[in-house]
């Protein structure tokens, strides 16, 4: 991962004593999870260029236990080793550790002084779209450029990926880009490689002076600085509303996505309808041991759990980081023991067979199929309906043609930046009736949410089950 500054302040090479790293030569230095190299690419009068190299070693990594996932496969086949994240941050504090403070003991007045500023991340993973990007940096005065990267370029079926080249822009001092990149870096990734607790509310408090506490997005990027821990995100939040008038209620509600699809959807609360229905079709098939495939932050879990008819609930997610979140929703860890032997969550794919599924009684997947890139439908097709294949399937996703009805959504974009494709009405039923037929399914369709009399309802739900003769 590479973060270069570039500067045009003249004598553009006093660069380095504000990294205080000599432009003559190229320093490395040894971090826990591989090396960071110092260099400059380019140093004239006019323009300086100074470069951050990181070498992330994927075995000093899972030697560190860096917490990145549960799983064995994945501690050594991740993107850690090339984008930018928390161990960025890491490097910029223990290598720019000074620059970071704002001093410099050669041009102190200098290191106070705003001066012309360029940086570019490569490449920066950024969950929330190039939106996320200019909420963000726009408030914080920065002009930007970002290029997004495709998430294969052999398969442009599969849509774009998460990662950007991403130039900044601002006269500044160098100390505050660097506090802002230092902050903001994980926030993007929304992960952070290491544990984090009141040292780390401390640092962001720290670091987030003069400027977190008024930013318009100030509630996104605590709760992902401080990976979701909500005790932490509350003291965080309070603290900096001491220092700004903002009322606290939004933040102190239940945990909400960032997107533009829940601003969409908020006013008519389809959401809240999306979940009741999903619950209620579950309840109403008598099913005890459900499945809640691809459940994100636990929003159905947690109604779910309330309900006693239903005695074991297993969510299961490919991220991670939703995981987590999920674990916090549910407050897990402070279950009653018997109510806590009722719910587990799972790492892992909708795209491979997965033993941990086979013998429900029902699966939920709200909103998950047009996460899926349509190549890989296949193969979510046999593993949910050949293999793990439970007796009775709710599968919601959104109805494209209702999309018009909202005037805030561009014409021809989808609701969500993470959506590889919408259906309409007829493509919905034409694939949910042909993969009934294909694995010995019966399938009905429900509206859900306020139905249009030309568009239809907002989100379309099949209800699969299984034929009386094929009930496994």
């Amino acid at each position: 991962m590479l973060l270069t500054l570039t500067t045009t302040h003249r004598p553009a090479t006093d660069l380095g004593y504000l990294l205080h790293k000599n432009p003559t030569r190229c320093q490395s230095f040894s971090l826990s999870f591989g090396s960071a190299h110092v260099f400059y690419p380019e140093t004239a009068e006019d323009r300086c260029t100074a470069a951050l190299l990181l070498d992330v070693d994927p075995v000093a990594m899972v030697r560190g236990r860096s917490g990145l996932t549960q799983t064995v496969l994945a501690q050594y086949v991740n993107d850690r080793p090339y984008v930018a994240s928390s161990f960025m941050s890491v490097a910029i504090a223990q290598v720019l550790g000074p620059a970071l403070d704002g001093r410099s003991k050669e041009r102190p007045e200098l290191a106070k002084t705003p001066i012309p500023l360029v940086a570019n991340i490569e490449v920066l993973p950024c969950r929330g779209g190039e939106d996320f990007l200019h909420e963000v940096f726009t408030p914080l005065g920065y002009e930007i450029e970002a290029v997004r990267y495709p998430l294969d370029e052999t398969f442009p079926d599969w849509g774009p990926s998460p990662y950007y080249s991403v130039t900044l822009s601002k006269t500044t001092t160098l100390g505050e880009l660097l506090t802002h990149l230092y902050v903001l870096i994980p926030v993007f990734d929304n992960f952070k490689h290491y544990y984090v607790g009141q040292e780390e509310l401390n640092k962001l408090l720290k670091q987030g002076e003069g400027w977190l506490a008024s930013h318009p997005k100030r509630e996104v990027i605590v709760r992902r600085y401080l990976k979701h821990r909500p005790s932490l995100a509350r003291q965080a939040i309070e603290r900096l509303v001491e220092q700004d008038d903002q009322p606290l209620e939004d933040f102190l509600a239940e945990p909400r996505s960032e997107g533009r699809e829940e601003s969409l959807e908020k006013p008519m609360s389809l959401n809240d309808q999306r979940l009741d229905t999903v619950a209620a079709a579950l309840k109403a098939s008598g099913a005890k041991r459900v499945l809640d495939l691809g459940c994100g932050e636990g929003r159905l879990l947690r109604e779910l759990l309330k309900d006693k008819q239903f005695e074991e609930i297993v969510g299961m997610d490919v991220s991670i980081r939703s995981l987590e979140i999920a674990t916090a929703r549910l407050r897990m860890d402070d279950l009653p023991p018997r109510q806590r032997e009722r719910i587990r969550l799972l790492h892992g794919s909708l795209m491979y067979r997965d033993k941990r599924l086979s013998g429900f009684d029902a699966a939920a997947v709200v909103e998950v199929v047009e996460h899926l890139d349509p190549p890989r439908l296949a193969a979510f097709e046999r593993v949910l309906f050949e293999f793990a294949r439970p007796t009775m399937i709710v599968l919601t996703t959104p109805n494209r043609e209702y999309n018009v009805t909202w005037p805030n959504l561009a014409a021809g974009a989808f609701r969500h930046e993470d959506h590889r494709f919408e259906w309409t009405r007829e493509e919905y039923q034409n694939w949910a009736t042909g993969v009934a037929e294909r694995f010995g399914y019966t399938v009905e369709f429900r509206p859900v949410g306020p139905e249009n009399a030309e568009f239809g309802p907002p989100t379309q739900m099949a209800v699969f089950n299984l034929g009386q003769h094929d009930n496994k």
